[in-house]
């Protein structure tokens, strides 16, 4: 049987995760604390704009230094991934004049100092934006957590030389539940075809499968280094096709650049936990509970 390997919430969008043992539901049934803050353009509305690389959000699509930046957390409690604080650092940046530096602030009472920092760094002027309920997801219509097995991750890091393991490999697509004791590309069990979800166990509390995410251009950039891989697109493209398990069939699997599962959460499980060592178990295909336009 599935379970979970790894618990990892975003607590500050587009930037490095934090491993977790456990984590609370929150409201819209995303991890508590995942994507709590974001960046985006100064002025820009978060929950109007775009998460494509021209929305307004300061994100790798977007604005490839912020691979740039480094961040660790200070979390509200042992299942809640809310920051308390975040330790940033950032290189030197010749094109804006930032100097290599490391910081710490505290949130939210240093939002306008990091910005400041942040948009030195950048060299354009940056909001600090805040969702306490429910975060700010890629994936509105499915803002659960986001689903892949390890044996994925260290099968798509064997198509890149340039990508050294499937620590890597997660860094560079960013999931939330990362699954062990299962094959390559297990999680696509978990989708359907459209009007339709897969309801999955983990530890007791239901998740919906409903999509398989598409990929940008941020997996083919080094986590650190925003160094790009030639080619990522099209090898990527190739491998995917070569090695699709016949269980991918999907009218919403339309495109092999697709990797990652997008979930939504019943509200009668928010508040939920989930936990590294859950097992994970297909329970089978209902109607999808949620807007598909």
């Amino acid at each position: 049987m599935a379970r979970i390997a790894d618990l990892v919430a975003y607590p500050l969008k587009s930037n490095d995760g934090a491993a977790v043992d456990r984590a609370d539901l929150g409201p819209n049934g995303a991890l508590r604390g995942d994507r709590t803050y974001a960046l985006v353009e100064a002025g820009v509305d978060p929950h109007a704009a775009s998460v494509g690389g021209d929305g307004g959000y300061v994100n790798g699509k977007a604005e490839p230094a912020v691979h740039g930046l480094s961040a660790s957390y200070e979390l509200a409690g042992p299942t809640d991934a809310t920051p308390t604080a975040v330790t940033l650092s950032r290189p030197a940046r010749p094109e804006t004049g930032a100097d290599a530096e490391t910081r710490t602030f505290a949130l939210p009472a240093d939002g306008e100092a990091l910005e400041a920092w942040v948009g030195a760094y950048l060299g354009y002027p940056v909001d600090l934006v805040r969702e306490p309920d429910g975060g700010l997801p890629d994936d509105r219509a499915a803002p659960g957590p986001t689903v892949v097995s390890r044996a994925t991750l260290e099968t798509v890091a064997s198509w890149f030389d340039e990508v050294a393991d499937a620590t890597e490999m997660r860094r560079r697509l960013r999931p939330n539940l990362v699954l062990d004791d299962c094959p390559a590309f297990w999680e696509d069990r978990l989708f359907a075809d459209h009007g339709e979800a897969v309801r999955v166990s983990v530890g007791g509390t239901d998740l919906l499968g409903v999509n398989p995410c598409q990929r940008c251009v941020v997996p083919s950039r080094h986590p650190d280094t925003g160094e790009p891989i030639d080619g990522f697109r099209e090898t990527f493209l190739r491998k995917r096709r070569e090695t699709r398990p016949t269980w991918t069939e999907s009218d919403r699997f339309d495109h092999d650049f697709r990797l990652m599962v997008n979930t939504v959460v019943p509200e009668n499980e928010w508040g939920s936990t989930l936990a590294v060592g859950d097992p994970v178990e297909i329970e089978g295909v209902e109607p999808v509970p949620v807007d598909e336009n």
